[in-house]
Formats: structure tokens, C-alpha cells, sequence
């Protein structure tokens, strides 16, 4: 079964819980081409409006698509039903990251929160007649320069005050590893905000993130071995401390000086 046939059969039911505008794609995985067997399919509906509003759940029209859902879902493919977005809200979204104060919008299924660039970025583009996907995407080309610089402050902030921080030193030697684990990811993940903004490339989200440092022109050497590494010494709380180390030094190493923060971090 091709991903084509499972479109064409979503399609029209889809279609029919939009409002005025809108655009269908595919996100996840398969918005950014690096889908394999175990990628599901995510829908996204991005329109004007969508029917029944608020309660567009609970309407025939996304009844009708969750029989289609689960039709394919006894065929073996995994369908993550559809998300339905409204221009003015994606708009919204777009303007505050390009001042440079965008937030993430916490939810239950990322670890770090959803980030709308992220998602524009990487879309299967099924329709956009009214060019909506399209105008998003052309407003983020080329890579903002104020996203890159606000991007950098607050990771390298973070980076900057962990890498000195005593409480964290203290629970190494108590070998807190419930602390450590957290603190682990963490630090990871600001490494990775900042090689991305380095790079000019907009953030992949969770998943994925070392083969795409890999290809990074900007970026410590052997970067992707290291991250594992750390990551993998948990149970030596001490080795996996000085791994950290050495990786954020060589991570704040790659920041022209021009981009780093001026502040005093406490």
C-alpha cells in the first residue's frame, strides 16, 4: 500500500472540516523526508477556519475521517489522525519567533515543546492552492538573523550557567542520578538549539537531532560520538560530568564572539 493510496482515501474527508483558506500536508517524519517503516502519518489542516469551531471534534466531518483512521489502523498503518492549526494562529506564531520572542507551546507528546518553525519548515505539502504553506516558508527564508541571535542568548545562557553551577557538581558526587539524567538531556538539548541556529537550519524537534549535526559545517569535532558518549555514562557520574565539560566548552568555542550574550549570568 503506498502512502499516495492512503491520502487520496483521507482526503476528501479532511477537506470537509475546513473553513475558507486552507492546506493539507503531511509533518512529522515525513515532512522532513526521513520517514522509515516505523513512521506513522501525521495530518496537518491549516485553514481559516474549521468546522464546528472549538468542538470541530466532535462533528460528523471529523467522525467521518476518524472511521478512515481507524479502517487503516486494522490494515497496519498507523495514522496520527489530523491536526488542525488556523492561518491567523500560525501567522501569530510566525511573527513572534521572526521579533525573536517566540515560545514554545508545551505539549504532551514532545519533550521539549512544539516549535512552529519546526513544523512549516517540514511539511509534505498534499494542497496549499491559496499558497498559505508556501508564503510561511518564503517568510523564513533566509534564516532571521534576530531568531539566530535570540536562540544562541538563551541556550548559551543556560550552558554558560550549568557549566559552573555547584548544585549541579553536588549531585554528581552524590551520584543523584535521577538529577543527572535530567540534567543530561538538558544540556543536550541547548547544544543542539545553538549548532542549529549556528547553522542557519531551523530546529528538527526531538527526534533525530545527531544525524542532522553531522552534517553541520559548524560544530565541535566528533560531536555526535561525544553527545552518545555522555549520554551513555550515567552510571559515572563523574566521567559523564567532565564529558559535559569538554562539550560545552568546545559548543560555546563555536560562537563568534559578536553572538554571545553580554549579560551577567547568575
Amino acid at each position: 500500500m503506498t502512502i499516495q493510496a492512503i491520502i487520496d482515501d483521507c482526503m476528501p474527508y479532511i477537506v470537509a472540516m475546513a473553513e475558507g483558506r486552507y492546506a493539507i500536508s503531511l509533518g512529522g517524519s515525513r515532512g522532513k523526508r526521513i520517514d522509515d517503516s516505523r513512521s506513522d502519518i501525521d495530518f496537518r489542516l491549516f485553514c481559516d477556519g474549521a468546522v464546528g469551531g472549538d468542538a470541530c471534534y466532535q462533528t460528523p466531518a471529523w467522525q467521518q475521517f476518524e472511521e478512515r483512521v481507524v479502517y487503516w489502523r486494522t490494515q497496519g498503518i498507523n495514522i496520527d489522525y489530523c491536526w488542525i492549526r488556523t492561518v491567523a494562529d500560525i501567522d501569530g506564531q510566525i511573527d513572534a519567533w521572526l521579533r525573536g520572542d517566540g515560545r514554545t507551546t508545551e505539549m504532551v507528546w514532545t519533550l521539549w515543546g512544539y516549535h512552529v518553525l519546526t513544523d512549516i519548515t517540514n511539511q509534505y505539502v498534499i494542497v496549499d492552492e491559496h499558497g498559505l504553506i508556501a508564503a510561511w516558508q518564503a517568510r523564513l527564508t533566509p534564516y532571521p538573523a534576530q531568531l539566530k541571535q535570540a536562540l544562541i542568548t538563551k541556550h548559551v545562557e543556560s550552558l554558560v550557567y550549568w557549566k559552573s553551577d555547584y548544585h549541579y557538581h553536588n549531585k554528581v558526587l552524590r551520584g543523584d542520578v535521577v538529577f543527572l539524567a535530567g540534567m543530561g538531556a538538558r544540556l543536550v538539548h541547548d547544544m543542539m538549539q545553538i549548532l542549529f541556529a549556528l547553522n542557519e537550519r531551523y530546529y528538527v524537534g526531538d527526534g533525530n537531532n545527531l544525524h542532522y549535526v553531522e552534517m553541520f559545517a559548524i560544530t565541535p569535532p566528533h560531536m555526535a560520538q561525544r553527545v552518545i558518549e555522555a549520554l551513555q555514562a550515567l552510571h559515572e557520574p563523574m566521567r559523564q560530568y567532565e564529558l559535559f565539560q569538554e562539550l560545552i566548552t568546545d559548543v560555546l568555542a563555536c560562537v563568534p564572539a559578536e553572538l554571545l550574550p553580554t549579560r551577567r549570568i547568575w
